[in-house]
């Protein structure tokens, strides 16, 4: 499958271009680069997810304790016999 591209100016640090070009010929680096960015796009979503998670836990936090309570004594039923 075949996507648009856009062609871009980009400058890099050289120290960057030579390593990268120790695992890509010259010829693909765009295809390196296009990889790499979309690595970080993923990471950075993935984390901001979590982020979201845990605001979304931390503010019903009081509300699971209470539901938790309410339950404790079904959770509870049956250990003593093991």
């Amino acid at each position: 499958m075949k996507t648009e591209s856009t062609r871009l100016n980009i400058t890099l640090p050289k120290n960057i271009v030579v390593a990268m070009d120790k695992f890509t010929a010259p010829r693909k680096r765009s295809q390196f680069i296009a990889k790499a960015i979309q690595e970080r796009i993923e990471r950075q979503k993935k984390e901001k997810l979590e982020e979201l998670l845990i605001e979304g836990y931390q503010a019903r936090k009081d509300e699971n304790m209470k539901l938790s309570s309410d339950f404790e004594i079904a959770d509870l039923e049956g250990w003593d016999e093991y």
